[in-house]
């Protein structure tokens, strides 16, 4: 994917896009105990369905369904297809960078010792800039 590409996914989801990164409790059928497990995924929709099969397209990961209840199309992927989707976006996103941040570091906690942060945001735009 090229830059632009990636830009303009990263806008289109700060927007139109949601980020669950949440541990839960599941019971196991017959059993007494429950476990945790984490439920990560990104997901995106809108009823544009040219726009929605260029992003699922562009990204090259997830599903793309309609939802006939609404009327509309949605995107959606989870666990490492999401990890690959947010490190194509990570530098450009801005309403969701601390969600984006919460799955890198989920999946790669020694990616950068930078506390909190997983990238140098500034440094790195500054980088890209042609």
């Amino acid at each position: 994917m090229d830059t632009n590409d990636a830009a303009y996914i990263a806008g289109l989801f700060d927007a139109q896009g949601s980020v669950e990164y949440v541990k839960r409790k599941q019971h196991r059928k017959g059993k007494k105990r429950a476990y945790n497990y984490w439920s990560i995924r990104c997901e995106m929709s809108m009823p544009d369905q040219e726009v929605m099969k260029w992003v699922h397209e562009t990204i090259g990961c997830g599903t793309l369904n309609k939802r006939e209840t609404k009327k509309t199309w949605r995107w959606r992927c989870s666990y490492r297809d999401a990890l690959t989707f947010v490190k194509m976006i990570w530098p450009f996103a801005q309403v969701k960078l601390h969600a984006i941040e919460n799955i890198i570091d989920h999946y790669e906690p020694r990616a950068q010792e930078l506390g909190d942060n997983v990238v140098d945001l500034e440094t790195e735009r500054e980088i890209r800039q042609p």
